[in-house]
């Protein structure tokens, strides 16, 4: 489950309570009385093998049609993810954000910029539209890098999911997920500023 986690953000100057806002070409605000969100997947790579063939074969405007169908059916956020090893994730991600851009029953929600690789992640911030959500940093490459990313996500005006790793590894257990949880959020408040900005701190779960 991911636990969203604020700096601060419960109260304004004036006391009044300030929610998750995120938007494509129209505003989402999710607030405490808010039901499920439902983050459409169906255009990642990894979470739908249409898309990934069509991503593939260059088939960009069939590949608008599942993040069409996705809004359609309920989808309030669109994760898009381009990590796999047979495309060239930076390109892909970047033809087709501008081509969600330019359809507007699409690009009025907000995107989730899904990735590994911080050359796509931050390829999909230059060209996203509104007020989007990283997806993830972590701690995994050291601290000065983890700055920097998050220097820059916040610059580009986003949200963000910060993982459980450091560079250790993984949490493990509840301990270490408290550990880093706190470090990773320290670091973003203290060093980065991260003041009334989203984030959500999200534990690494294990199956035994």
């Amino acid at each position: 489950m991911i636990e969203q986690v604020t700096n601060d953000i419960a109260l304004n100057e004036n006391s009044q309570k300030k929610y998750l806002r995120l938007s494509g070409l129209e505003p989402l605000i999710i607030t405490p009385e808010s039901n499920f969100v439902n983050v459409g997947e169906r255009t990642n790579v990894a979470g739908s093998r249409k898309f990934l063939r069509l991503i593939k074969e260059e088939k960009f405007d069939e590949a608008l049609t599942i993040a069409r169908h996705q809004v359609i059916g309920g989808a309030q956020i669109i994760d898009i993810n381009m990590d796999d090893g047979l495309i060239d994730g930076k390109e892909s991600m970047i033809r087709f954000m501008n081509l969600i851009a330019a359809e507007p029953d699409i690009a009025r929600v907000p995107i989730m910029i899904d990735s590994s690789k911080w050359e796509i992640i931050e390829a999909g911030l230059q060209v996203a539209q509104g007020k989007c959500v990283v997806n993830s940093i972590s701690l995994k490459e050291g601290e000065a890098e983890f700055i920097r990313q998050a220097t820059l996500i916040k610059m580009y005006g986003a949200a963000v999911i910060v993982m459980a790793f450091d560079e250790v590894g993984q949490a493990d257990n509840y301990e270490r997920r408290i550990e880093i949880a706190k470090r990773s959020y320290d670091v973003l408040v203290e060093k980065v500023k991260w003041v009334n900005v989203p984030m959500w701190l999200v534990p690494v779960n294990f199956c035994d």
